[in-house]
This record gives structure tokens, C-alpha cells and sequence, in this order.
């Protein structure tokens, strides 16, 4: 059983460990089903999964962190061989090698210089982001649980004393410092290495909550809340993603910022940094004001926006007339016009399946309507005394709003009558509303400039802005950026900047899966190398000594699949660090 949007209550808590164990097995199932179809790798494949990997992930394995020390034979006292110092190895493991595949690891120790500190800041910033991608969490929680169960401390020659709280905290400090810099050197980056294009850019905005009141942040405001939680502040989150998702930059809006006051900071800023040459923006209805259109145009910027439905109205005659539609996709269909007064290009655009739930919607506010004042007009026909119409009215007002979407379809009015409550409820139903609902259910409106590129092309590059959309819920359910602890305004930017960086590697992992023909699951991925762990084996040798060996866990068949098709090696043991010992010791 998939218990995907499932949460358990208990106690008066919220548990949703039930449910990442169950999607874990399902991933499971179809990375072994994936693999099994696909079949073994030829000689040819695997040298292309290899130079895969040396282009992605670079060469990870450091010699001086893994042993390569001569055999040496010893006996061996069996009954105190024992294993030690279990930890989680594969996942971290393939997310340091990420961190550094992208260049950020050279990146943050270029803009984060060792000074007087003792433990580098670039370490620190590799633990914040691997921490995000692989067990989204506090950094309470990565300091004093998380990092000591991960082998992180040897992959990074960094002991567990030296992750605590208030390090992670200054490192977020220091690392939101350079936040312009590393989306400049990300988009370059990943530009190279999945030849991502940044012509076509996607622009949405999300909100994310806080807990706790937030005094000190004046960003923190309470508006429309894609989370459905009104009673928090907020603050809202405007990202910039490639044609193919990929993220390319973003900004932080106060909570209360109506989207179609974002657009024009967004478009100058993303250009100052990466340039405006041959740019187009696609973005959806909530920033198509008629002031930002006219800015997008003087300004010379072509761009693909959603229209209010409204607009639909002024197209009328397009829309009922037969002709001029073609097929785009199984069930769409597009027109295109010109715009009466701005000469832009419009789509029209129709879908059958978009036409049958936007019916299926009236019917049901409808129903409720019709309902609600049927029995709203018996209670006033069984009154026995005076009704106050004032009431009524706040009454009808309150069915008409609960049901917007057919509200219009109705009219009620209060006629005088010698009833005891002195009036009835006249409900008549608008022929006009259910004539414009047959014509312009299904369907929507895009605005654009752009006169050279087919309306195929223009419909399915719209249709791409839910790549932007799956970057949010990426981030929001994978990654964690809600909701938000933090309360000092700089605390909020750098969590923020954080879990930015966290999806890049999550983004970089995902298109690296596609290529090497395993799906699209990055967490997916995550968990199944999770199980690979590292151990300590301890052997007792005679008379008085051990031999110390840190050892990975031999992957099984599936995983050791997962791993060849991603061109991953992985070592088979470790260095001891020298505060550790030697491997081979005598004891006093």
C-alpha cells in the first residue's frame, strides 16, 4: 500500500515515517523492474556510463581516504572478531561526490577562504547541503544526531565534535553571502555539463510558512498561502528554472507581495546576472497586469504569458467559430488570433479533458446552490412569523460565496408576499451563464509577442511552466524548505539558499538518472544507497593486539545494478584517521 498523501496522527503527533518506508519499497520494485527490462550493460555501455560519470561527478575517491595497503597475514583469534562504528555510507557518499562534481566544493573554498577559523567554512556548507539532500532536517538535528550516524566524518575528515549548532549557523551566515556568485557559476556549470539551454526561462512563484511569529523579519507577512496556512506568515519565493527544470536563480518576496509585483525585479535581476540576449519568459496569469505586459514590450523582451480567464470574453467569436483550430496534442487544441488592441499574438487554447472537470465542477456548485436555497426558501415558507430579509440576505450571500464558480448562474431575489415572514425566494438561473460556460469551459488564454514561432510551439513551451511547478514541490516535500524555524531575517535567506543549492544536486542527479536510463526518482536513488553502510571489523589478534578495518558494505545485486549504471565504484574500505590509530595495534 502507497500511502502517498497520508499522514498518522498519534499521541497528538504527526507521523509520516509509515509513509517514507512504504514509497521506499515501491522505488525499490521499480528500480529492480527498471534494471531487469533494460538487461546487463554491453562492454560499449558500461564505457559510456563511466565517462558519464567522470564528467559528472569527476574522479571522488581520494586516495589518501582510502587504503591500499599491502596484505599482510596475522593470525586472527575468531571468537572477539566484533563489528563496530555502523554508519550510513552510499547516500552521502554519492551526495558529497555531487557537491563536488558541480564544482561547489571549489567554488565555496574559493569564496570561503580558511582565515583564523579552525574547521573551514566550505566544509561546513558541504554539510549543510548534503544534510538537505539526503535527510531533509534542523541543524540541531543534523549536529546532534543526523552527521554522527553518516560516514560524512570520514569522507570529509571531519570529526563529530566538530559539527555543532552553532557552527552550521555561522556557516549559513557566510555562505548567504555569496549567493549571486554561486547561481552565476551554477548556471555555467550545469550548462556544461548537461548542455542545459537558458534562452527559455520558466518563472513561477511559491510561498513558504513559518512556525513561531517571526516579530524580527519584516519579509514575514501574512497573504495567500499556497500551503493553505493563512494563520502563518509567510514569505514568497520567485524561481527561475531552464526549459528542462533546471534551476537557474531566485528571489525572496515579503509574504504579502502580490505576484505581478515580482516580474519586473525578477526579469532585471536574472538578466543582470545572466545576461538578456534572445531571452524569452514564460510565466502564468498571475503576473499578466497590463502593466507589466506593457513593460515586457517597450522594453523589447519576448515573453509568453497567461491571461486571465476572463479575457475569453473578448474573444467570443474566435471561440465559437469552428474553424482555424488544430490538433497540438491528444485531445488539445489551439487557435491563435491577434490581440485588438496590442497587436500581440493570443492562443486559444482547448483541452476535452480540462472541459469535462470544469463541468463536472459547475454541476457540483450548482447542485449545492440550488440545494442550499431550496432549503433556505422552506424554512422561510414554514416561518410563522416575521423575517428579518436583512438575515436572508447575509444567508444567500454566504451560499453564493461558498460556491463561486457557479454563483453567476443564479438570481434571487426577495419578493413581497402575504406569508407570515413577508416575502418568499425567487431563484431564476441566467441562460446567459450556462451559453458562456458551454463555450469557454476547457478553455485558456496565452498573450505573447513572439510573431516567428508556430502555435504548436508557443502552446508547448507554455506548457513547461510545470517544470517550475514540480521544482516547488520538489523543494517543499522533498526538501523540506517549509516550514521555517528560523526567525533572524538572514537565518531565513540563507535556509532558503540552502535547500537552492540542495535542489541543484537533486536536479543534476535526476537528469544524470535519465541518461543512464533510470527513471527520474533522485530519492529514490537516495534511499537504496542509504542501505550501503560502513563498519568498523574488529579482529583480535594473538597474543594482545587487533586489527582495526573500516570497511563498505558489499552492495547486493540490486544495488550493485543501480551502481554500474551509474558508473559508481565504490571503495571497498577507508583510512583510519590518524587521531583513530593505525590498522594494525597492540594494546598495553
Amino acid at each position: 500500500m502507497y500511502l502517498r498523501h497520508t499522514t498518522i496522527r498519534k499521541d497528538g503527533k504527526v507521523h509520516r515515517y509509515w509513509r517514507l518506508v512504504r514509497s521506499v519499497r515501491v522505488g525499490r520494485r521499480v528500480i529492480q523492474q527498471t534494471i531487469a527490462q533494460l538487461g546487463e550493460l554491453d562492454e560499449h555501455g558500461r564505457v559510456e556510463a563511466r565517462a558519464l560519470a567522470r564528467r559528472l561527478i569527476g574522479t571522488p575517491e581520494q586516495p589518501a581516504l582510502f587504503d591500499g595497503s599491502e596484505h599482510v597475514t596475522v593470525p586472527v583469534r575468531l571468537k572477539g572478531v566484533r563489528i563496530e562504528r555502523s554508519r550510513r555510507f552510499g547516500d552521502v557518499y554519492l551526495a558529497l561526490a555531487l557537491w563536488r562534481g558541480v564544482g561547489l566544493e571549489e567554488l565555496c573554498e574559493r569564496l570561503l577562504p580558511l582565515g583564523k577559523e579552525r574547521i573551514a567554512w566550505a566544509k561546513m556548507a558541504a554539510v549543510l547541503v548534503v544534510a538537505r539532500l539526503c535527510e531533509p532536517s534542523s541543524e540541531l538535528h543534523i549536529a546532534e544526531d543526523w552527521y554522527r550516524r553518516t560516514a560524512l566524518c570520514d569522507l570529509l575528515q571531519l570529526g563529530d565534535e566538530e559539527v555543532n549548532k552553532d557552527r552550521l549557523y555561522r556557516a549559513l551566515d557566510h555562505l548567504l553571502a555569496h549567493k549571486a556568485a554561486l547561481e552565476v557559476y551554477l548556471s555555467q556549470r550545469c550548462g556544461e555539463l548537461f548542455a542545459v539551454q537558458n534562452e527559455v526561462l520558466l518563472y513561477d512563484i511559491t510561498s513558504t510558512y513559518f512556525e513561531g511569529q517571526a516579530e524580527a523579519n519584516p519579509l514575514a507577512q501574512r497573504g495567500y498561502s499556497r500551503d493553505h496556512r493563512p494563520d502563518c506568515k509567510q514569505v514568497c519565493i520567485a524561481l527561475v528554472v531552464t526549459f528542462d527544470g533546471f534551476p537557474l536563480g531566485y528571489e525572496v518576496f515579503a509574504g504579502n507581495t502580490h505576484d505581478s509585483r515580482t516580474l519586473q525585479t525578477i526579469v532585471s535581476t536574472m538578466e543582470a546576472r545572466h545576461g538578456m540576449l534572445g531571452r524569452v519568459w514564460i510565466a502564468d496569469r498571475g503576473m499578466a497586469s497590463a502593466e507589466n505586459l506593457a513593460w515586457l514590450r517597450q522594453t523589447g523582451r519576448r515573453y509568453i504569458i497567461g491571461a486571465p480567464k476572463s479575457e475569453l470574453k473578448k474573444f467570443a467569436t474566435e471561440l465559437a467559430a469552428a474553424g482555424g483550430w488544430r490538433t497540438v496534442h491528444e485531445g488539445v487544441e489551439v487557435k491563435l488570433a491577434r490581440h485588438p488592441e496590442t497587436a500581440e499574438t493570443v492562443i486559444l487554447c482547448r483541452s476535452a479533458d480540462r472541459r469535462s472537470k470544469e463541468q463536472a465542477m459547475h454541476d457540483k456548485f450548482s447542485r449545492r446552490i440550488e440545494t442550499a436555497l431550496e432549503r433556505l426558501a422552506a424554512r422561510i415558507a414554514r416561518s410563522k412569523r416575521r423575517v428579518d430579509p436583512a438575515v436572508v440576505n447575509r444567508q444567500i450571500g454566504r451560499i453564493l460565496q461558498q460556491n463561486q464558480r457557479a454563483a453567476a448562474r443564479f438570481t434571487v431575489e426577495l419578493a413581497s408576499d402575504r406569508c407570515p415572514a413577508g416575502f418568499r425566494l425567487d431563484v431564476t438561473c441566467n441562460a446567459s451563464f450556462d451559453d458562456w460556460a458551454a463555450l469557454s469551459e476547457g478553455a485558456d488564454l496565452l498573450r505573447s509577442n513572439i510573431a516567428d514561432w508556430s502555435d504548436q510551439q508557443l502552446w508547448k513551451a507554455y506548457i513547461q511552466l510545470t517544470q517550475a511547478e514540480a521544482a516547488f514541490r520538489i523543494q517543499k516535500d522533498q526538501l523540506n524548505v517549509r516550514p521555517i524555524w528560523h526567525q533572524r531575517p538572514e537565518r531565513v535567506q540563507a535556509h532558503i539558499l540552502v535547500c537552492f543549492l540542495a535542489f541543484v544536486l537533486w536536479k543534476s542527479l535526476e537528469m544524470w538518472q535519465q541518461r543512464a536510463g533510470l527513471g527520474n526518482s533522485p530519492r529514490t536513488v537516495l534511499e537504496e544507497l542509504a542501505r550501503i553502510q560502513s563498519h568498523d571489523v574488529v579482529l583480535p589478534t594473538a597474543p594482545h593486539g587487533q586489527i582495526r578495518l573500516r570497511c563498505v558494505t558489499q552492495p547486493d545485486p540490486a544495488q550493485a545494478a543501480l551502481l554500474d549504471r551509474l558508473g559508481i565504484v565504490l571503495p571497498k574500505r577507508m583510512r583510519l584517521a590518524e587521531r583513530e590509530g593505525p590498522p594494525l595495534a597492540r594494546s598495553a
